[in-house]
């Protein structure tokens, strides 16, 4: 029973098998849909809220007060700097989602981890933002990350630490095409 309620990397192993079989009998409980709204207010300035979703067959209820997130640029690209830019908000999720990710699957396998850090860098050409040269795409040419990764841990174990960055929800939407609709409410 002492393995059970074990506690990895900030997990609890007893909490990683509940899940994963309470999925197991009912894929349904896996199915979420996450929200952000989302208002400009003056130039590159724009503000997201997100508060509400839908997670585990229900309307999720647990958060009382939305998290809110400005959004702007650097001067340079004509902004205030009242927040990151958009770009960097990205940057921002996918360090969060593989970290996160990374320390889940590494307690569920028993790997404890002291320290995990990872810097990021996206390189934009904004002449495909700007619409001054088609081919060049308006988004990241490219994402480099780095992790640096400190524990009792084996070359191997590391190796397999960065294999389950791979398994990142956010990982997947930077790396594949994910369908977005566009429409205007009426």
């Amino acid at each position: 029973m002492e393995t059970l309620q074990k506690e990895v990397n900030g997990f609890k192993s007893q909490d990683i098998m509940d899940t994963v079989g309470a999925i197991q009998s009912n894929p349904e409980i896996a199915k979420f849909k996450f929200r952000a709204r989302n208002k400009w207010i003056t130039g590159g300035h724009n503000r997201s809220t997100i508060q509400d979703f839908y997670g585990g067959c229900v309307e999720d209820t647990s958060r009382t007060t939305p998290f809110v997130f400005d959004n702007s640029e650097p001067p340079i690209l004509l902004g205030n700097n009242e927040g990151a830019n958009p770009v960097e908000f990205i940057l921002h999720g996918l360090a969060g989602c593989m970290t996160t990710t990374m320390m889940l699957h590494a307690a569920a396998n028993g790997i404890s981890v002291d320290c995990v850090e990872s810097c990021l860098e996206g390189d934009l050409d904004v002449q495909g933002f700007l619409g001054l040269d088609d081919s060049i795409r308006n988004g990241y040419q490219k994402i480099k990350v780095v992790f640096n990764i400190k524990g009792d841990l084996t070359e191997e174990q590391k190796n397999k630490l960065i294999s389950f960055a791979y398994k990142s929800p956010v990982f997947d939407i930077v790396t594949n095409k994910v369908p977005v609709t566009l429409s205007i409410q009426a």
